[in-house]
């Protein structure tokens, strides 16, 4: 008698989930405190979010289980808000949230019609697995002001935007964040895989795949001088993507990177340049000499190996200010030489 009462307690509690097939049963399931959300074909109207973020319980758990779409509308979005405490995110084998972003393309990224980001992210204490997110009309995921949030097993698939106009979509977008790990998750897309900005610290970014964009970045001063530390990019493999692995600070910008490093990374058929190192970046490119108020310390580029294709540039280095770097790379297949400038005294990379 005991375990038929456990039985039925137990399927109580599994039917007791809240399954969300539209917006106004989400918004009374969140007012009615549910703490097991299951989201499920939901057509978000346009112009609006689907909110995760507002009369959440810590300790919710959120399974995307269906096909969740939006309505078309040129704004800037995100598509979907995820905010909270001690959540749960999880994605349910069959799902997608597809952005369906070729109503958005047009070739321009930001500089032609207003395109919605897609899934804003500020989270606590929490955990999001599994989440498959296609065709994303910009950015993917936005990643802002976490502290202790594990992402795994995340698929961002806009590889249909190669062929179709897609610009900025970046992969991952993390800033003023703390203590984040992304990890075991595959990006096809077509701008930054990791595109990491100031006021970081302890972000790890381990065994994932970049195909198709432009590589894992670690951006300086784009937007505060807060400074970018403990960095950790390790076992990830970068293909076909223009651009390898890159630190670049804004020239003119103020601010530091201390404590990046780069480990166990394999590029393969890299476009243009295998590793990049510079000061200078403005959106339009490198321009000018590096002002140096922002400097790289504590570099460490570690086992970073792979090919560049003909026409192409193995490692590109254009800084001032930099110190207590250790290089080990070989990459090798790139054609076009660029010199190395301001790459700290006794260390040696073929350039």
């Amino acid at each position: 008698m005991k375990f038929t009462l456990y039985t039925l307690g137990l399927l109580v509690a599994v039917a007791s989930a809240a399954d969300i097939y539209n917006i106004e049963q989400l918004e009374a399931a969140k007012k009615a405190k549910d703490k097991n959300i299951v989201l499920k074909n939901i057509q978000v109207p346009a112009g609006q979010s689907l909110n995760l973020e507002t009369n959440l319980k810590p300790g919710t758990t959120i399974e995307f289980a269906g096909r969740i779409t939006f309505g078309f509308k040129t704004w800037d979005g995100p598509l979907v808000r995820i905010k909270g405490k001690n959540l749960n995110i999880v994605g349910k084998p069959g799902h997608v949230i597809d952005g369906e972003g070729h109503r958005w393309w047009d070739h321009k990224g930001q500089r032609g019609n207003r395109k919605p980001n897609a899934i804003y992210v500020q989270l606590e204490n929490s955990k999001v697995n599994g989440l498959y997110l296609k065709n994303a009309p910009a950015w993917g995921f936005s990643v802002n002001g976490c502290k202790n949030v594990d992402f795994t097993n995340i698929n961002v698939d806009n590889k249909d935007g190669h062929t179709k106009g897609a610009l900025n979509t970046d992969g991952f977008g993390v800033a003023a964040s703390r203590n984040v790990k992304i990890m075991n998750s595959r990006v096809n897309n077509q701008d930054d895989c990791l595109a990491l900005q100031s006021d970081c610290d302890h972000i790890y970014f381990d065994n994932n795949v970049c195909e198709g964009g432009h590589g894992i970045a670690v951006i300086g001063g784009y937007g505060n001088p807060k400074p970018i530390t403990n960095t950790f990019i390790r076992g990830c493999q970068v293909i076909k993507n223009n651009i390898g692995i890159r630190v670049k600070t804004m020239r003119g910008g103020k601010g530091l990177i201390k404590g990046v490093t780069f480990d166990n990374v394999v590029l393969k058929d890299i476009s243009e340049i295998g590793i990049v190192i510079i000061g200078n970046y403005l959106n339009s490119g490198p321009r000018g000499d590096p002002t140096g108020d922002l400097p790289i310390h504590n570099l460490v580029i570690n086992n970073v190996r792979g090919n560049v294709l003909k026409n192409g540039t193995n490692h590109q280095i254009w800084v001032k200010n930099a110190k207590n770097w250790k290089w080990n790379s070989n990459v090798v297949g790139g054609t076009k030489k660029m010199p190395c400038q301001g790459v700290p005294n006794g260390l040696k990379v073929e350039c």
